[in-house]
């Protein structure tokens, strides 16, 4: 077979797609990719699509075409976070004591959570301190105190992916409610327990399902569980972000001292750590490779923003902005000649309809990641799981992909994304497939998915 022979340019005016052959991908053909799309009622001029094998476009679609990507934003934040960001780095969240007031310095942990918390209490502990006379001052001011940067959607909304950021948070800015039936009463419970939140549940058990109505006022930290539950579901988990950072890691902060049998006289406040106070504790977060895993499996907003404004902090600004680390990013992807031309980037999360980039933007990250081995591990590790975790955790089962897709989802009103990694199976060779696939249209979110799930495993069979 000749090399004019194996090479293949398809070309279809108005569409915009290509695809070149080689030994490897002999197989796949761009028509074929084309043909899932209308079958499936899928507009071609609604996506941006691109997939490489070894550094090779072997296939584009409207490939430069920027449309609004949602979360698949967090692969350009990871990159930048694992290239400017040493790998054994941890944030430190310390404690400190005068002899009356308790101090907490935050250092920008996206992952401080309750066993952190116990961690400093049970360290505090072994002080011998049984009362603090004084005040609770706790000191953010590594970041600025911008919790919702203008960059988000503009509408605020209660739930956990909407939280808002600061230097020192816990559990992610968020509280858990979960409801339950039993013994013929709606039981309601808040996860953790502190005078933060108070609970108002008037629910009742009804034996047809009805709507049952969980209801948050932030302005005056009330959670109301009312409405009618079924008596025959199972207990179900809610997520609500919290208005107040600070006010909410204090209240935890007093809940766990006092459950430790420590009294506090004072209040919770901001400040800073006095110059006259001691080191009691300190607690470090995980690796960078695990709180990347944090983000990305399930395609954390806090988390993207907090590591966001930590690249402004590591590089020396202080207090950190989240725009400073944003322009670190778009600077690391300039090194790869990803320019201001090539994409709009204003949040790193990607809950924004500002951001826009295309398919051949993305996929060059992609493409650069996976030839560079310091940070590819990490970063493919992060990635949801066809079929076994995280956003995709119900997604390609018992399909060729299961196991084989290893991809950054994302979504918006009108908006489907999937970006990352296809492998095929062992028996055929190993090939690896970076791909990027952004559809923006009227379509329901169901059947992109679906489609887009169709498409990936055409390429790995």
């Amino acid at each position: 077979m000749t090399t004019v022979s194996r090479i293949i340019m398809f070309i279809h005016l108005g569409l915009g797609y290509f695809f070149f052959g080689s030994n490897a991908q002999a197989q796949i053909k761009s028509e074929e990719i084309i043909k899932i799309l209308k079958t499936n009622g899928i507009n071609t001029s609604d996506v941006t699509m691109e997939v490489r094998h070894e550094n090779k476009i072997i296939f584009g679609l409207n490939e430069k075409t920027q449309l609004i990507p949602a979360s698949i934003t967090k692969v350009f934040t990871t990159y930048a976070v694992l290239k400017q960001i040493p790998l054994n780095y941890k944030f430190k969240t310390e404690m400190f004591f005068d002899d009356k007031n308790l101090y907490v310095k935050g250092g920008g942990d996206p992952g401080f959570v309750s066993e952190n918390m116990w961690y400093l209490v049970n360290e505090f502990k072994r002080q011998g301190v049984s009362h603090i006379p004084g005040d609770i001052i706790l000191d953010d001011s590594l970041f600025d105190q911008v919790r919702y940067d203008e960059s988000r959607e503009s509408k605020r909304i209660d739930r956990s992916y909407d939280a808002p950021v600061g230097a020192l948070s816990f559990n992610w800015n968020s509280v858990n409610v979960y409801i339950k039936p039993e013994d013929g009463k709606v039981l309601a419970y808040i996860d953790p327990e502190s005078n933060y939140f108070t609970l108002r549940n008037t629910a009742k058990i009804s034996k047809k399902a009805k709507d049952l109505i969980l209801s948050i006022d932030q302005d005056s930290q009330v959670i109301t569980v009312s409405g009618e539950l079924s008596s025959q579901v199972p207990e179900k988990a809610y997520f609500k972000n919290v208005s107040d950072p600070i006010k909410w890691f204090g209240e935890n902060l007093k809940s766990f001292l006092n459950q430790r049998g420590i009294s506090i006289k004072g209040k919770v406040k901001a400040g800073q750590v006095s110059s006259s106070a001691r080191s009691v504790a300190v607690v470090e977060s995980k690796t960078i490779s695990s709180i990347l895993t944090d983000m990305n499996k399930f395609s954390n907003n806090f988390v993207a923003e907090m590591l966001t404004k930590n690249l402004a902090a590591y590089s020396g600004e202080s207090p950190a902005k989240l725009s400073t680390g944003v322009g670190l990013i778009k600077s690391e992807l300039k090194k790869i000649n990803i320019n201001d031309k090539d994409l709009t980037l204003l949040n790193p999360s990607g809950f924004s309809r500002d951001n826009k980039f295309s398919a051949h933007a993305l996929t060059e990250v992609l493409n650069t990641i996976q030839n560079d081995f310091k940070i590819y591990p990490s970063f493919v590790d992060s990635l949801p799981l066809a079929g076994f975790d995280g956003t995709l955790k119900k997604r390609m089962k018992d399909t060729a992909a299961e196991g084989y897709v290893r991809a950054k989802t994302g979504y918006l009103d009108g908006v489907v994304s999937l970006a990352g990694y296809a492998a095929k199976k062992p028996s055929t060779g190993s090939e690896v497939y970076a791909f990027t696939f952004i559809y923006n249209g009227s379509k329901d979110e169901a059947i992109v998915r679906a489609t887009f799930d169709k498409i990936l495993n055409y390429i790995i069979n």
